[in-house]
């Protein structure tokens, strides 16, 4: 990225020379993502990051096919990129049907196949859920979508999955995937949207026709290039870095659950990426909980988001049947490559205090 920022790189839609080294730049990352996911470097499209890449996908295909069917089905806890792109097509006149989840946080085989009928034009269910971390069988998911439905397009949110679990996108039979660099090590706002070859969607931004029509506007090419190399490393690393973070977990959780022993643990651990925990706390805000940690030099996030001076749970615990006073009270605390267990020590050591103080202002 250094390379790119600091020397004489030019637009890569120019023909000069300093353009073509742009190019050049770019034409190499997409090689890399490609490599990483799956695909074929033709298959891959350069965005602003994850929410572009889902938008592109949600109304970009639903727009296209609009003439083979009316209808559209998204899991219910979906990132809002697709859930409220997918509100959006139903103010374009198509149907749109939210198809459960299961307590454990994964969407069952049976709700994919009751969801999808002959009108269904687009399915989407994510690959890692963004908060409670729950790895969905997306393989097992296209065969039920597409064993009610032959010709339904299948998108899935991976931005979770790439660097936590093995992707190949063929593999799945995915026809849509979208990724983006910041949530694998690379820089904000970059991503990438995975199209099958001969899968069609119709462009949201128009203008000089860049990443071959899907995707007009000039390429950042820094952003891209750091791409590249934080999506070719991650994969190397998927392996040895779960089973680190797969231990600094258990340790988590275990000293979490020794000083706080209702402590409820939301979704499944047993499909889950390593470097996720996502815990709710009876009796606490959740919002209160991260002023607090935060002040002890912790921090995570919560499943709550503040909305008009009112305080909504988040819909993920919701759609899994968490009750609405429980999940107010959720933390998720994330696990990377930089994360040692002096950090889990030092959560261990700040949350008790926090949910003591915090149950007194609930």
């Amino acid at each position: 990225m250094l390379d790119v920022l600091s020397d004489n790189h030019g637009n890569p839609s120019s023909v000069h020379s300093f353009g073509r080294k742009a190019r050049e730049a770019v034409e190499e990352a997409r090689e890399r993502v490609a490599g990483a996911v799956g695909a074929s470097p033709s298959e891959i499209f350069f965005t602003a990051g994850g929410t572009e890449a889902d938008n592109i996908a949600i109304k970009g295909a639903a727009s296209k096919r609009r003439g083979s069917g009316s209808h559209v089905a998204v899991s219910a806890f979906e990132h809002h990129a697709v859930l409220d792109a997918a509100s959006w097509l139903s103010k374009t006149g198509l149907e749109v049907t939210t198809i459960p989840v299961e307590a454990d946080g994964i969407v069952s085989l049976g709700a994919v196949t009751e969801a999808t009928r002959p009108s269904t034009i687009l399915v989407a269910v994510m690959a890692v859920n963004n908060e409670i971390g729950t790895i969905q069988p997306i393989r097992e998911i296209v065969v039920a979508a597409k064993g009610a439905s032959p010709d339904v397009l299948v998108h899935t949110d991976a931005v979770q999955a790439l660097g936590n679990i093995p992707v190949d996108v063929h593999r799945w039979g995915v026809d849509l995937a979208a990724f983006s660099a910041h949530k694998l090590g690379g820089p904000k706002g970059v991503g990438a949207l995975f199209v099958r070859s001969g899968v069609a969607v119709e462009a949201l931004v128009h203008g000089g026709g860049q990443e071959r029509g899907v995707r007009s506007g000039t390429l950042n090419v820094a952003g891209i290039v750091g791409f590249g190399v934080a999506a070719q490393l991650a994969e190397k690393e998927i392996d040895s870095k779960a089973e680190r973070l797969e231990g600094l977990r258990a340790h988590l959780l275990e000293g979490l659950r020794s000083e706080i022993p209702d402590i409820v643990v939301n979704g499944t651990m047993e499909r889950r990426v390593a470097g996720n925990l996502n815990v709710a706390i009876p009796g606490t805000d959740g919002e209160t909980l991260l002023l607090l940690l935060d002040q002890a030099g912790v921090a995570c996030s919560s499943g709550a988001a503040c909305a008009s001076g009112a305080l909504d749970p988040s819909h993920v615990l919701l759609a899994i049947g968490t009750p609405r006073e429980v999940a107010r009270g959720s933390l998720r605390f994330s696990l990377g490559r930089d994360s040692s267990a002096e950090d889990v020590d030092a959560v261990v050591k700040a949350l008790p205090e926090a949910v003591k103080r915090a149950r007194l202002v609930s």
